[in-house]
């Protein structure tokens, strides 16, 4: 029997056998990407030897474990629907939790009464762990979640002081490329349709893009060419309707988000303006709306799916080894130009 008892095989036992520490097993089985390959291939050896069947009960009673994790959304369900972005990221999340035990629950919290509940929910531990897309500078959530001491992620930040860990892209570097390319294409007055002032990643877009109008030396850097917008179509209707009436002259603008983008051009359309040769356009965030616009967005990439990945992949590491330590993950942006400018 090499020295095996008859019973049913035991962690520890599959630790000697894989040559590696208990910890090293319980990683692996929870689903933790913290685990090298060679690691991880020598402990799936050691199971199948053994044919050792994890007791997820007994598991889920010792270490006070639910198996599932929440995807908070604190917006309207129509913007899911209706915005590419957030089903990129879930797509992403999806994909990083296929291959373990964790069920995704998906909640929109609208309303005041609507986190409260949520709040109960949580401080009842009727999950491991949280994450939090769409975040906003005054959302109390983050903060009762370092309360309750439940391992969370954001996408995104309420400030560059942010405590919980998050997963962001860089803001403030993609929309200052997206400016300093209309400059570099010869525009000269180059307005912003910007997200909502609440939101973290709003205000470093919009400072990405002062930045490129500044390097520039362009006399434009003006309050007149700046419109708030909320990341919506119809923000970005409304915010160009404001633009041209303040500004007719402009020939470009920068919105801060692909959908708003789409409603900016549908305005100058209807204006009789014509993208590029009279104004040119740049969004971010490269979605399917960016490919199919017509002409072909130019567009700020960022790698929304792999944001999604990311966020699940440091909040397993989190439940699994319940460190204290916050994780802060900043991706690479990239400009792709098409024909709207």
């Amino acid at each position: 029997m090499n020295g095996r008892h008859s019973g049913r095989p035991t962690l520890e036992e599959v630790a000697v056998r894989a040559g590696v520490g208990r910890g090293t097993v319980s990683r692996v089985i929870n689903g933790s990407p913290r685990v090298s390959d060679r690691a991880k291939a020598a402990v799936e050896a050691a199971i199948a030897e053994l044919g050792y069947v994890p007791n997820r009960a007994a598991r889920a009673l010792a270490g006070n474990r639910t198996d599932a994790i929440a995807l908070v959304i604190p917006e309207p369900e129509t913007r899911l629907f209706a915005e590419p972005y957030f089903s990129d990221i879930i797509r992403g999340i999806g994909a990083e939790l296929a291959d373990t035990d964790m069920q995704l629950l998906l909640t929109f919290i609208r309303t005041p009464k609507e986190r409260a509940r949520f709040g109960q929910y949580l401080a009842a531990h009727r999950v491991d762990g949280v994450l939090l897309v769409s975040v906003h500078e005054d959302d109390p959530l983050p903060d009762l979640l370092e309360q309750l001491e439940m391992p969370a992620v954001l996408n995104g930040r309420r400030s560059d002081l942010e405590s919980v860990s998050y997963v962001d892209a860089d803001n403030v570097g993609g929309a200052r490329a997206a400016v300093a390319h209309l400059f570099a294409r010869g525009r000269r007055t180059v307005a912003t349709i910007t997200g909502p002032p609440d939101m973290y990643v709003a205000r470093c877009r919009l400072d990405g893009y002062r930045q490129a109008v500044e390097a520039a030396g362009s006399a434009g850097a003006s309050s007149e060419l700046v419109a708030r917008g909320d990341f919506t179509e119809e923000g970005g209707r409304r915010a160009m309707r404001e633009l041209l009436v303040r500004r007719p002259d402009i020939d470009a603008v920068f919105a801060a988000s692909d959908l708003m983008a789409a409603g900016a051009r549908q305005v100058l359309r209807e204006s009789g303006r014509q993208v590029p040769s009279d104004v040119a356009l740049v969004g971010f965030e490269d979605s399917a709306i960016a490919r199919h616009m017509d002409p072909a967005l130019t567009s700020v990439r960022q790698p929304t799916e792999e944001m999604g990945r990311t966020m699940a992949r440091v909040l397993l590491e989190e439940i699994a080894e319940r460190a204290s330590v916050r994780r802060h993950v900043v991706l690479t942006t990239e400009l792709v130009q098409r024909d709207s400018v």
